[in-house]
């Protein structure tokens, strides 16, 4: 068996999420089909992070194990000869059978980005939250940071659809960098950690926005930690404008 790790980039606007799903056009399900096209084969694919509706990645990764001869580079241009043109696979190695993109990775860093100018232009728009409107721009880089080190994010996710895994999961999580920018007309919330919950990304911008419009003070944030309550959570902001950029692993893993 061959242990294939890829990276991927994809725009998740034409997708049902990562996960296939029967009849739902997915991440997952389009890249299944391929790889059952060039190796005869039923394979298992892991990512390293699942990815709802409409969020797009710059640096996905994942990994399936096959028989076929193929090598990296053979599947890397396999793939994205028969992948639609919003998925393509950046880079693609052979590794020893203990790698999984999931259980190995150290850190994922996600970006929101916010678009501030009046008209959002056409190359950008499946790809921001257009916000033209007043914020408190210095605020929403202030509350920011009160999202890094480790804190139980129960206020900040969404249920994960199941109540029985609801009771069983822990909802502390570990950010080691949080931060807003200001990159010509956008605004880009940065966040950085080992691993997040349903929605968590989108819930942590929606807080901030509530910062930015001056409904929420940074003791106020600070309270929703304290509170635990699902219930209290903030707007869940839409999903085009999130993007995972990037996932970290050990050094033994890296190409």
């Amino acid at each position: 068996m061959h242990n294939i790790k890829l990276t991927l980039a994809y725009d998740g606007t034409d997708f049902h999420g990562w996960q296939a799903q029967p009849g739902q056009a997915t991440v997952q399900g389009a890249l299944a089909d391929v790889l059952r096209k060039i190796t005869q084969e039923h394979v298992q694919i892991h990512a390293a992070g699942r990815t709802d509706a409409g969020v797009h990645a710059r640096g996905q990764v994942v990994n399936f194990k096959a028989r076929s001869e193929l090598t990296a580079e053979e599947y890397q241009r396999a793939f994205n000869a028969l992948l639609p043109s919003t998925i393509r696979v950046t880079t693609a190695e052979e590794l020893g059978p203990d790698f999984h993109a999931r259980w190995n990775a150290l850190a994922k860093t996600y970006e929101y980005r916010i678009y501030r100018g009046r008209v959002v232009p056409p190359f950008d728009w499946r790809f921001v939250l257009h916000y033209p409107f007043a914020l408190d721009e210095e605020a929403m880089m202030k509350a920011a940071r009160r999202f890094e080190g480790e804190h139980d994010f129960t206020a900040f996710a969404a249920s994960s659809g199941s109540e029985e895994e609801d009771k069983d999961r822990t909802t502390v999580r570990v950010i080691y960098s949080s931060e807003v920018l200001r990159a010509n007309e956008e605004l880009i919330f940065r966040v950085r950690g080992k691993s997040f919950l349903r929605y968590m990304v989108r819930k942590m911008v929606g807080t901030l926005m509530e910062a930015g419009k001056g409904r929420l003070t940074v003791e106020g944030m600070v309270a929703l930690f304290e509170m635990r309550d699902r219930s209290k959570s903030r707007m869940t902001m839409p999903p085009q404008g999130l993007c995972l950029v990037s996932v970290e692993y050990p050094e033994v893993w890296k190409g």
